[in-house]
C-alpha cells in the first residue's frame, strides 16, 4: 500500500464481520445508562489486550458529577446480572457501582492530545420480535427486557474498538497522545459531565465525537456547522397528606394539583425572542384511589434551548413555575436533576478540515454541510470543556440508511457503515498526529 491512509482504508473494510460480531454482542446484552458493566467490562479487557493504559472506575467518572445515577438495589441487580451474562473481571467489579465509563490510553511521544468519544448505553425500549427485525432474524435481539440498542451506540462502540486496533498498529508514526473515551449515559444526557469534572479533557488538544444519523442521499459523511440544543432533564416530586375525598376533603394537601397546575403552567412559559425553546413533560405518576385524596405526585420534565443561556431560561422558570405550583396546594416540592448538557458547535475549521481528510484522503462522500443540527448531545461538555483552553472539537456524522426511528423498538442500521466511522476516525487521528493542522 501507497500510504497510512490506503491502510486505514482496506483494516476499516477488512474487519467487517469483526465489527459486525461486537455490535451484535453488545445489541444481544444491552444496558443503559450507569448499568452498563458487561459493557464496559468487555471494552476494557478489549483494550487491555491491544496494550492500551486502561482507566476504569471511579478514575474515569467523578461520582458526584454522575447524574441520574439508579438506586444502589438496581446497580447490584445489574452487577450481577452482568456476570451472568460474561462480563469480565476485574474490570467488572470495577465498574459495580455505576462507573462504567473506560478510557484507553495511547503515548506516542511530543505531540499534540486527540480525544475521541465513543458513548456505549442502550434505551429502555422493548425491542421489536418480528422476522422483518434483522437482530430477531439473525438472532441477537436483546435478551434483557426493557432494555435495547434503539440509537446505535452499539456501533458506536464497535466502531471504537476498531478504531483502538488500527491506531495501535500505527502507533510508531504517531507523535502525540490518544484517549479513547468510552462514555455511559448519554442516553438523557447524564455521563459526559463526570468525565470532564474528572479533568480527563484539560489536556485535550482535539476533541472528536460522532453519532450516527438517517442517510442523505448516497453520502456517508455528515457535518453542521449549527449548534445542537442544551437540555436539562429534572424530576419534581410533591408531598402532601391523604385523606378521605368524601367525609374530610379538606384534611388533605392534594399533590395531584400541585401535578396537574404545573403541568398546564409549564407549557404557557413565554417563548424566547433570542432563539427556540422547548419545554416536554414526559410522565405524570399519582393517586392511589379514587376516594383518596393524593398524597404524592412525580412529573419527568425536560426543557431544551438553542443556546445554553436559552436553556437556562427556560430550566429557571421551570423550577419557579414547580415550587409556586407546590405552594398553591400546601404541597412540598422537590426538585431532582437528571441529566443536563450544554449546546455543542463544532469548531469551524475541524468541519472543514474533516471534509478534506474524508474525501481526499479516505475517498468517503460528505454530504453538503448543514446549518440544521437539533437535537441534544452531552459530548458538547467535552467539546466546551476543550475549546474554554483553546482547543479544538468536531462532532460528524455517519450516514445509513436506517430502518424504524432512532428511540423506537424496530431501530436497526446497515452494518457496512461502521467501516466508515472507522475509517473517519482513524484517517482524521492519523493526520492531526503527523503533523496536519486544521
Amino acid at each position: 500500500m501507497n500510504n497510512a491512509y490506503e491502510y486505514i482504508v482496506y483494516q476499516a473494510d477488512s474487519m467487517l464481520q469483526q465489527l459486525c460480531k461486537t455490535r451484535r454482542d453488545l445489541h444481544k446484552y444491552a444496558e443503559r445508562g450507569w448499568c452498563e458493566i458487561r459493557t464496559s467490562s468487555l471494552i476494557a479487557g478489549r483494550l487491555t489486550e491491544l496494550g492500551y493504559q486502561v482507566l476504569t472506575g471511579p478514575d474515569v467518572c467523578l461520582g458526584s458529577a454522575r447524574m441520574g445515577l439508579p438506586s444502589e438495589e438496581q446497580l447490584e441487580a445489574e452487577y450481577k446480572r452482568a456476570i451472568a451474562q460474561g462480563a469480565v473481571q476485574p474490570f467488572a467489579q470495577q465498574a459495580r457501582c455505576g462507573y462504567t465509563g473506560v478510557i484507553g490510553l495511547l503515548d506516542c511521544g511530543d505531540g499534540p492530545t486527540v480525544a475521541l468519544r465513543f458513548d456505549i448505553d442502550a434505551l429502555g425500549l422493548s425491542e421489536e420480535h418480528g422476522t422483518g427485525h434483522l437482530p430477531c432474524a439473525e438472532g441477537f435481539s436483546s435478551v434483557n427486557n426493557g432494555v435495547m440498542h434503539a440509537c446505535g451506540h452499539d456501533g458506536h462502540t464497535a466502531i471504537g474498538l476498531g478504531v483502538a486496533e488500527i491506531l495501535i498498529n500505527l502507533k510508531k508514526h504517531l507523535h502525540g497522545k490518544v484517549k479513547l473515551i468510552f462514555q455511559p449515559a448519554e442516553e438523557g444526557v447524564r455521563g459526559a459531565r463526570s468525565i470532564v469534572e474528572h479533568g480527563h479533557l484539560d489536556d485535550v488538544d482535539y476533541v472528536i465525537g460522532n453519532h450516527m444519523n438517517e442517510s442523505q442521499g448516497n453520502y456517508q459523511i455528515g457535518l453542521t456547522s449549527g449548534a445542537t440544543l442544551a437540555s436539562t432533564k429534572i424530576d419534581i416530586f410533591y408531598k402532601g397528606r391523604a385523606a378521605h375525598a368524601g367525609t374530610a376533603p379538606e384534611k388533605g394537601r392534594n399533590a395531584m394539583l400541585s401535578a396537574a397546575t404545573v403541568v398546564l403552567n409549564l407549557q404557557s412559559i413565554p417563548r424566547n425572542g433570542q432563539g427556540g425553546t422547548y419545554i416536554n413533560v414526559g410522565t405524570l405518576h399519582a393517586g392511589s384511589g379514587r376516594n383518596v385524596i393524593c398524597d404524592s405526585a412525580k412529573l419527568e420534565v425536560e426543557v431544551r434551548g438553542e443556546t445554553t443561556a436559552l436553556n437556562a431560561y427556560m430550566e429557571d422558570y421551570t423550577r419557579r413555575i414547580a415550587e409556586s405550583a407546590g405552594n398553591m396546594h400546601g404541597c412540598s416540592c422537590e426538585i431532582k436533576l437528571m441529566g443536563a448538557t450544554e449546546s455543542l458547535e463544532s469548531s469551524p475549521d475541524m468541519l472543514s478540515y474533516c471534509e478534506k481528510i474524508c474525501r481526499e484522503k479516505l475517498g468517503l462522500s460528505v454530504a453538503p454541510l448543514s446549518s440544521k443540527a437539533g437535537g441534544s448531545e452531552d459530548f458538547a461538555y467535552m467539546v466546551n470543556r476543550v475549546r474554554s483552553h483553546g482547543g479544538k472539537g468536531l462532532f460528524f456524522n455517519t450516514l445509513a440508511p436506517c430502518s424504524g426511528g432512532f428511540h423506537t423498538k424496530d431501530f436497526d442500521f446497515p452494518e457496512s457503515f461502521l467501516c466508515n466511522g472507522v475509517k473517519a476516525f482513524c484517517g482524521l487521528t492519523y493526520d492531526l498526529l503527523t503533523g496536519g493542522r486544521p
